[in-house]
């Protein structure tokens, strides 16, 4: 029950920073992405791959192929790390950026399970609120199947650096904080948290 309780809690924990949207001069593109494509993650605990099968979750297959050629993750700090659970990030290391792609896209049906080593978008309790934040499933979390998660990709390389993520400050960074100041707030008060080195489209 405690496990499920933690994952209620996490469907429910980007509702405040999804519910409002900021305009920005820069619109976020939109191209649709390759049929399958592969995501070459550089991070501080070393090097992690993210293969993408579109037709398992096209819009938000499309919004990470988008968010990567962008260069979106560039920077961007693990801040929400449960151990046997999962490890979350998506806030930009620059909170311009962040304004720019808080734009929600529609939910996709869940095709597959979010098995271990999955990755998902992650969202508030309200339908179509999925915009920057992700996460990778440290274990089998099939509960999460049922509340909308629909994987879009899984590790096909680098779990075992996946599962070192630092995971000393839990769930403390607060996410609106992140959201108006990125990397500054972050660098500052919570220097241990591992991050994005860069994230790029494989040839």
């Amino acid at each position: 029950m405690k496990r499920f309780s933690i994952a209620v809690s996490f469907a429910l924990t980007l509702l405040a920073c999804s519910g409002s949207k900021q305009a920005s001069a820069q619109a976020p593109s939109h191209e649709t992405a390759p049929a399958t494509f592969r995501v070459n993650f550089d991070s501080s605990r070393g090097p992690f791959v993210v293969e993408v099968v579109r037709d398992q979750a096209p819009n938000g297959a499309d919004r990470f192929y988008n968010l990567v050629k962008d260069k979106y993750f560039d920077g961007s700090r693990f801040y929400r790390v449960v151990p046997k659970f999962m490890v979350q990030w998506g806030g930009a290391a620059d909170p311009a950026e962040t304004a720019k792609w808080d734009v929600p896209i529609q939910d996709d049906p869940v095709k597959t399970t979010n098995a271990r080593g999955t990755v998902s978008f992650a969202a508030s309790s309200q339908p179509n609120s999925r915009t920057t934040h992700m996460f990778i499933n440290f274990v089998d979390n099939d509960r999460l199947d049922a509340m909308g998660f629909a994987p879009i990709g899984k590790i096909v390389s680098g779990m075992e650096n996946v599962d070192q993520i630092y995971s000393g400050d839990g769930e403390n960074p607060d996410q609106m904080q992140i959201k108006a100041e990125g990397n500054a707030y972050l660098g500052k008060a919570f220097p241990n948290l591992d991050y994005i080195k860069t994230a790029r489209i494989a040839p």
